[in-house]
């Protein structure tokens, strides 16, 4: 909440407010941001842009942090930043789509780019002297893997390669991944930490000298984050871990329910005992919770599917995740369709599964809304 670090002396002012300006008075000399580079244009550094990077780099224990117009800015500033011709990368095959179309299109400026399966021991092999980079989800969307960071940090750290780890599911709130070696984090903004479906942004935290680094190409790229979505997701920031804490209970809770629904095929959620990364989770996230994101198949497919949305009443059929209102989303259709459908049904991503971002409603009432959805099916 305080760690923002604001405050005007002068005014008595602690809470960061909007500079909506694009330039700062330069008089024959430049006033210096707390990281030492010029303020005096809003494309390079802006005053609430840097309290809500110091909020980040609080919560992900960083050296430093940039903030992003969004998750895919963020991304796209780092392949710039590291990647030149004949590198090699390592993506996951179960990655936000966008993410693997871009490392696809890496392909054509002469980066080797490699697409792992998405287990902890296929990146693993994966990962050779000649890797430059390997960017992973914590927790992958839509089917919820969970990857042992650990194991994955160790290996890169002994072939000299940079983990980057997308912290978007899990958040700072169940797991902190510099904590383990990883490299660089990133976040879509846009989700947990906003918290209310209304703003994009994206976040780069890693050590103070390579945040330096990428902030040159920031400034190069123009990707910085707005300072009115900067404001809300700092004013979103303050609920957090209150908002975390209700998202993880209800969702285990939903979870025991749906694995127990005669429409219901399969559950996957890490909080679930039966899970397969179940034990990799709970080590990982400190028991306190498995993230608010349940995903599941329903007996059907397509037509099914658009007959239970049409009678949802409280939860809304839309993409994203991780705002106050519980959202169904059909991957098939959102994050995973720029995917090739071979590789979607490899993946398990088919027809008939679901994502459910549950949100902070009573967790009856969502019940309930799903139940009845359910029952028309």
């Amino acid at each position: 909440m305080h760690g923002h670090k604001y405050r005007d002396e002068k005014n008595g002012v602690f809470i960061p407010p909007i500079y909506q300006t694009a330039i700062f008075e330069q008089p024959g000399w430049t006033r210096k941001t707390d990281r030492g580079v010029d303020l005096k244009y809003s494309r390079e550094e802006n005053l609430t842009v840097e309290s809500l990077e110091n909020v980040i780099t609080e919560l992900e224990e960083g050296g430093d942090s940039l903030c992003f117009s969004s998750g895919m800015a963020a991304i796209s500033t780092i392949y710039f930043s590291t990647l030149r011709k004949y590198d090699q990368i390592v993506l996951s095959a179960e990655s936000y789509g966008t993410t693997l179309q871009l490392g696809e299109k890496l392909r054509e400026f002469g980066i080797d780019v490699q697409v792992s399966w998405p287990e902890t021991e296929n990146i693993i092999e994966s990962i050779n002297r000649k890797t430059k980079l390997v960017l992973i989800e914590v927790v992958t969307n839509p089917t919820l893997r969970v990857f042992n960071i650990r194991e994955i940090a160790e290996v890169c750290r002994e072939n000299k390669t940079i983990l980057v780890v997308d912290n978007t599911f899990a958040t700072p709130y169940l797991y902190k991944p510099l904590k383990d070696g990883v490299d660089i984090v990133l976040h879509s903004l846009t989700k947990y930490l906003s918290g209310h479906n209304d703003v994009l942004g994206g976040s780069i935290t890693s050590s103070k000298e390579k945040i330096l680094e990428l902030w040159d190409w920031r400034r190069m790229l123009g990707t910085i984050i707005p300072p009115f979505e900067a404001f809300l997701i700092i004013r979103g920031l303050k609920t957090f871990e209150l908002r975390m804490e209700k998202h993880c209970k209800n969702a285990l809770i939903i979870a025991e329910h749906l694995q127990e629904h005669p429409k219901i095929t399969e559950v996957l959620y890490p909080g679930l005992t039966s899970n397969k990364y179940h034990d990799i989770a709970k080590k990982l996230f400190n028991n306190k919770g498995f993230g608010g994101v349940v995903s599941f198949r329903i007996k059907g497919g397509e037509e099914e599917v658009v007959r239970l949305m049409k009678n949802l009443k409280i939860i809304k059929p839309a993409p994203s995740l991780g705002g106050a209102e519980s959202i169904l989303t059909y991957p098939v259709i959102s994050a995973a369709m720029t995917m090739p459908k071979d590789l979607r049904d490899k993946l398990g991503i088919k027809e008939d599964l679901l994502r459910l971002s549950v949100g902070l409603e009573d967790v009856e009432d969502l019940i309930e809304d799903i139940d009845k959805a359910l029952a028309s099916i």
